[in-house]
């Protein structure tokens, strides 16, 4: 019974607490458009937009995959290679162990793509060697600077550069 007295009571006040009820609008004052009706709202100060927290005001261009020449160049070269994960929001792509013709020594390739612009400090590519004498008696060394992720990331970059010439013209 008390707990019914309760329940009743917090819902007549809740219900006569003013946060709680709309406000009523005036039609005249609304823009009917969804955008100015955003804009307005941002405006006021009752709402934003994820752009603008993120710090991006007015772009509304989204790059997917098979227009981001940096992604589709490392794709096209690492093409002989197994992957294990392409992942293009998150701008990473890992090969599995790789080996030629069964020998102890494989490498695994990682590229991370830092920008979408084509320059040598948008992308980052780290080679891993292992060198195994068995099979449970494995080695595994990170190739810091080493020829071949210089090799394979300035691969990429005129390859990316290509494919950015021949779009624009394309466009043309």
């Amino acid at each position: 019974m008390h707990l019914k007295l309760i329940t009743l009571g917090l819902i007549v006040i809740l219900a006569s607490c003013e946060a709680l009820k709309p406000k009523k609008v005036d039609t005249r004052n609304v823009p009917v458009n969804a955008q100015e009706r955003a804009r307005k709202n941002i405006n006021e100060g009752r709402g934003t937009n994820l752009g603008d927290l993120l710090g991006r005001k007015g772009s509304t261009n989204y790059e997917f995959s098979t227009s981001n020449p940096m992604w589709r160049a490392s794709l096209e070269l690492l093409d002989f290679l197994p992957l294990t994960t392409v992942d293009y929001s998150g701008g990473m792509i890992i090969t599995d162990w790789y080996s030629e013709n069964n020998s102890n020594e494989s490498i695994k390739i990682t590229v991370r793509f830092l920008d979408n612009q084509i320059r040598s400090n948008s992308l980052k590519v780290i080679v891993h060697k292992k060198n195994c004498v068995t099979v449970n008696n494995c080695k595994i060394d990170l190739l810091n600077n080493s020829a071949i992720a210089n090799e394979l990331q300035v691969s990429i970059i005129k390859k990316a550069a290509r494919f950015q010439k021949e779009d624009k013209n394309k466009k043309k």
